[in-house]
């Protein structure tokens, strides 16, 4: 219950004197009599800020947190383990002190995000036929009877917003490959571009020189994959015809 309330229900429920309320909280009779106007407000008090045997830490910590907000989430250490190395760093604080740290710096991170973009928009429109986006995804599937972890190759139009998914057992070139034909066999072409947020599965690495990747096919857009993750029509127009059909058509339909 609030200190301004516990004032008010003594002197106006059970009527005790404004002398007595004074003896009980140590507040002056004028304060007390202030309190019981009607408007007022409930009094803070201001915490003395105490020293934490985290406060030497404190830096290291919020740089640990800032670096995991650039890793994947399965990369990312939990709160736990940030609390095990501090502790072989020489911290001898309990682990409810860091997750308690780790909370208000996601919430100071979170309204400091909202804040600074608040009022920009940036809008994505595509035209017909220019962009198309894929991803991976995991799930789980019951086949033969045993629980299997399967691999979901998600191809989606950036225009009109049809999708394809299909499931395999791995994340491999060649099921890659065959996602992206199965993909564009369906939607009836090619479109201008793609757009993906992980280019692990598409290239084994990249380099400088001659023998950059496995496929020699993505040496066409080489330039491309070093500056962002899109790759042109051109890639796949130019892959293994056992993959990609040539009879598909690289235009599109107006209202795809």
């Amino acid at each position: 219950m609030g200190f301004l309330s516990v004032i008010r229900r003594w002197a106006l429920r059970e009527g005790m004197p404004i002398r007595e309320i004074a003896r009980r909280t140590g507040l002056s009779r004028n304060t007390i009599k202030k309190y019981l106007r009607e408007g007022a407000v409930e009094p803070k008090f201001k915490v003395p800020k105490r020293p934490s045997n985290l406060d030497p830490y404190a830096d290291r910590l919020s740089a640990w947190l800032l670096a995991q907000t650039r890793k994947s989430r399965k990369e990312r250490r939990t709160v736990k383990q940030m609390h095990a190395d501090l502790v072989k760093l020489g911290y001898a604080g309990s682990y409810a002190r860091v997750a308690a740290f780790a909370r208000a710096w996601r919430d100071d991170r979170h309204r400091a995000e909202q804040t600074t973009g608040r009022g920009t928009f940036v809008p994505l429109v595509f035209q017909p036929g220019e962009a198309f986006q894929f991803d991976w995804s995991e799930d789980w599937a019951t086949i033969g009877g045993e629980r299997v972890k399967l691999q979901a190759a998600h191809t989606k139009l950036s225009h009109s917003r049809a999708f394809l998914v299909r499931a395999y057992p791995l994340q491999t070139h060649e099921m890659l490959f065959d996602a992206h034909w199965h993909a564009f066999r369906v939607f009836g072409g090619v479109p201008g571009r793609g757009i993906y947020d992980n280019m692990k599965t598409a290239v084994d690495r990249v380099g400088r020189g001659k023998g950059w990747s496995k496929y020699p096919a993505v040496t066409a857009s080489r330039a491309a994959i070093n500056s962002e993750p899109i790759l042109t029509a051109s890639l796949f127009n130019c892959l293994p015809s056992i993959l990609i059909s040539p009879t598909i058509s690289s235009n599109f339909d107006p209202n795809s």
